[in-house]
């Protein structure tokens, strides 16, 4: 299974939100770099970096983060947060990361993501598929669309995406434990597409829990950040 720590930047800070609110923000460590250290030195090779500043700007704003992270660690970085376009991407693949989140932009202009899956490959670009109640959700997820999730992703498969990151935003930040039920439906309705569980882990039995039903990787923040589950303890999980 997939072990992939979560860094949300602001202001070139490690931070979370609970359930994606700016003003509910709590900042763990000045020095991003650091903790991606942390998590390079317990031997996990993934990591989950979000430019909250470039999300909120509609472009990417914390790119020498993501630079200083990819050029100072072995990590394979997913970016996402601010990609808007196919010279966005370049920056983030050329600044070093291994991959893309496509988001908010895949429903507002599925067209353009498709030209990035056959521009940079599938295996580039990760979908990005939050959902509010089962229905996707948008602009940091201060907007509900009316499409559900399912028949989103389905759109994506058929052009050939590869992994989907599923956010159930009730669960994020809350420690509360993940949408089990939510990913059980996921991995049903398309097991030909690696499944990323995000939000709610809050204990390494989150974690046991999401890799017995099959998904392929989880994103864990503030367990980690909160002390709830330990780095020594992802050990025996990481691929």
């Amino acid at each position: 299974m997939r072990i992939i720590p979560a860094i949300d930047i602001i202001d070139g800070k490690c931070v979370r939100l609970s359930q994606g609110d700016y003003n509910r923000k709590k900042i763990y460590n000045e020095n991003p770099l650091e903790v991606a250290k942390s998590f390079e030195d317990a031997g996990i090779k993934h990591l989950h970096l979000v430019d909250l500043d470039g999300a909120k700007s509609q472009q990417i704003i914390n790119r020498g983060v993501l630079e200083e992270i990819c050029n100072k660690t072995s990590l394979l970085v997913d970016f996402g947060g601010g990609v808007k376009s196919s010279e966005d991407v370049s920056i983030a693949l050329d600044a070093g990361a291994n991959q893309i989140t496509a988001g908010s932009i895949a429903y507002k202009n599925p067209e353009l993501v498709k030209e990035w899956i056959e521009e940079f490959g599938a295996e580039r670009i990760i979908l990005g598929a939050d959902v509010a109640g089962g229905k996707i959700a948008i602009n940091g997820w201060k907007e509900t669309t009316e499409i559900s999730g399912v028949e989103f992703i389905s759109q994506f498969s058929q052009l050939g995406i590869q992994s989907v990151i599923s956010t159930a935003i009730e669960t994020d930040g809350m420690l509360s434990g993940p949408a089990v039920e939510w990913y059980k439906v996921l991995l049903d309705k398309f097991p030909e597409i690696d499944v990323i569980a995000s939000g709610g882990v809050s204990c390494i039995d989150d974690v046991k829990v999401l890799n017995q039903i099959g998904c392929q990787g989880v994103i864990i923040g503030k367990a980690i950040y909160e002390n709830r589950i330990t780095l020594s303890e992802l050990r025996d999980y990481v691929d």
